[in-house]
């Protein structure tokens, strides 16, 4: 089947993105495996996981496209045997073969999934109980590894509140052929004539953000925003086909679960594997990145990573001497969820360039849930680009790039707003656009953001009902964007220089000290370079009212190899740095043990929530 044929359909003749009202994720998938199917396409191998459990080489399970459609089936015909259309369904796992086919097999089955993970991951039982309560699904699908841990956490619950818990592994096979599409039966009939919503514009599944700066709340996104978000992936990335997707991506984080429904709808090959199996040994990634035959056609290859990624590839992840190691297969490795550093993409580069990597192919980008998932990447060949501002002038609000210094910071621009979106700087008081090199906030427009937070009218309407104020006289970023009240206020702050997107911060993380504004992204980078004493990507600074004036505290993970005698020594380090750098000294300097400052469901810092708890 041509890919790239398919994908033109949902485009008119002025190249712009066109969905049928009645298209849904579940019936363009059902759709382009039938196409498949029917050209042969049924026993290519599509899936490939790496289980690290038991073996530390690793033990293979392949599926082909029709073995996954066949779970998938499997899976909708049993929730539809117990449940009814628009049901909630968690999906309760770690990464694994069970997981997609459980989420897919929700979709197919016209229920909406909630892409949740593994209890028995530490620390996120709150998290998990929340969200729970926020949406109360009626149904979990779980594996066998994690059946266990999912009963263990409901079982204080009285049984007629617990929801019913089906593993997707014990399902037989033999279930996939009573599956009927839910506009087939009388209940589907019956809610479409009832309903004023067309399925494109339906419900597809709730992506719950991660804790990071509030308590959880559900995204609720709809089949147009997920399909219009991928047709614009499709677009910017400029993807190549045949095409291969590596991930250990966390499947309940949006970056995992939407990049691997995208494969998985279109039949295309990747490998996956767990996150906690990348970390333990960072050489697996880079062992599965490199140059293979797929079904005798050699594939363009992509991964998707946030930036400690490159930061344990580039210790751990290096060939031994005389390996061979030919990355020159790879097309994409999109850098997000987190800031990217300069020193992250510089050092992963230097390491592996020897080996075929291709700097273009490193690409910083920007995205949030409430637009699906993506906003920005680089678009053209010069990628990827780093500016380093003037520190004293982004205190005041500018970004004026320099040569760089001790008093310069680094940013990575996150390339160009995506065909399809609308996307500008404005000040968050006024709601008008600024001019370039102005800091600002990001505001989004287009049909893949989402429609709100599930039940949240008051969040809803601050954060995607917004109206744009005065624009730009000359040089509007956003000429030909509707007047309407769609806009989508992201609570980043950041700029745009000469065409790039650079991300200064978050709007609520700014820490502002006798009127100057510091970003915390920034003290924490300063606190990194200190000393060795600290764990890379473990600190939280954040500031706390004090009695005259705000006070900057600083929460610290001791490296691993660190000993509590070193503390002092290495907070006195920090004190100098700050002060030198920053010029404000922290009010207080805490040492933790490693893993034990607060993190977000996807392991990255949860600030506020560090500072919530250290204020309780």
């Amino acid at each position: 089947m041509d890919l790239h044929a398919a994908m033109q359909q949902f485009y008119n003749d002025k190249g712009e993105i066109t969905l049928a009202p009645q298209l849904s994720l579940a019936g363009l998938a059902e759709l382009l495996y039938q196409g498949d199917l029917h050209t042969g396409g049924g026993d290519r191998k599509v899936l490939r996981y790496w289980d690290y459990s038991n073996s530390r080489e690793g033990e293979l399970v392949v599926f082909t496209r029709q073995q996954v459609n066949t779970r998938i089936k499997a899976v909708a015909a049993r929730l539809q045997q117990v449940g009814k259309l628009n049901d909630r369904v968690a999906i309760l796992a770690g990464n694994s073969p069970e997981y997609l086919f459980g989420f897919i097999g929700a979709l197919y089955a016209g229920m909406v999934p909630v892409p949740l993970y593994d209890p028995n991951e530490p620390g996120h039982a709150d998290h998990l109980t929340a969200v729970f309560a926020d949406c109360q699904p009626k149904f979990v699908l779980t594996n066998s590894e994690s059946a266990q841990a999912v009963r263990t956490h409901f079982s204080a619950l009285p049984s007629r509140e617990r929801p019913r818990i089906l593993s997707v592994d014990s399902l037989p096979d033999s279930l996939a052929e009573s599956y009927v599409t839910p506009q087939s039966t009388l209940e589907g009939q019956q809610l479409l004539a009832m309903s004023t919503v067309m399925p494109i514009d339906q419900a597809a599944f709730l992506q719950y953000t991660s804790g990071s700066t509030r308590t959880p709340a559900g995204v609720e996104l709809t089949n147009r925003s997920i399909l219009t978000n991928v047709l614009q992936i499709y677009a910017a990335a400029k993807l190549k086909m045949p095409l291969r997707l590596v991930t250990w991506l966390p499947l309940h984080h949006d970056m995992g679960i939407i990049l691997s429904l995208f494969v998985v709808i279109m039949g295309l090959p990747f490998e996956m594997m767990r996150p906690r199996d990348f970390i333990q040994q960072p050489k697996r990634w880079i062992d599965q990145l490199k140059r293979k035959d797929i079904d005798e056609k050699l594939a363009a290859t992509y991964a998707v990573v946030p930036n400690f990624a490159l930061e344990l590839a580039t210790r751990y992840g290096k060939p031994t001497e005389g390996e061979e190691l030919d990355l020159s297969n790879i097309d994409g490795i999109i850098i997000g969820s987190e800031p990217v550093t300069e020193t992250a993409v510089e050092n992963f580069y230097e390491v592996f360039k020897d080996f075929g990597l291709d700097r273009k192919v490193l690409r910083p980008s920007y995205g949030l849930a409430e637009a699906s998932l993506l906003v920005s990447t680089p678009q053209n060949d010069e990628r990827p680009v780093f500016n380093h501002f003037n520190r004293e002038a982004l205190a005041n609000g500018e970004a004026k790039p320099q040569e760089k210094s001790d008093d310069t910071v680094p940013f990575a621009s996150n390339g160009q707003v995506v065909t399809g979106q609308y996307l500008t700087i404005v000040d968050p008081e006024t709601r008008a656009e600024v001019e370039d090199g102005v800091v600002g906030e990001l505001w989004a427009h287009g049909e893949n953001m989402a429609v709100g937070y599930l039940g949240r009218e008051e969040e809803t309407k601050a954060t995607f009902r917004n109206t744009l104020g005065e624009r730009l006289a000359s040089g509007s970023r956003v000429e030909g964007a509707p007047d309407d009240d769609k806009w989508m206020a992201t609570g980043d702050l950041g700029t745009i220089l000469d065409g790039e997107l650079y991300i200064t911060g978050r709007l609520k993380d700014l820490i502002v000290i006798a009127g100057r504004n510091h970003y915390p992204q920034d003290i924490e980078g300063t606190i990194q370079e200190a000393t060795d004493h600290v764990r890379p990507d473990s600190i939280a600074a954040f500031s706390v009212e004090g009695e005259n004036t705000e006070q900057l505290i600083v929460l610290v993970e001791r490296a691993d190899s660190a000993d509590e005698s070193g503390d002092a020594a290495a907070t006195e380090a920090i004190r100098t740095a700050v002060s030198k750098n920053h010029g404000i000294v922290p009010d207080a300097i805490e040492w933790k043990a490693p893993h034990e400052i607060n993190r977000t469901s996807s392991g990255k810092i949860a600030r506020r929530v560090a500072k919530k708890h250290y204020m309780a």
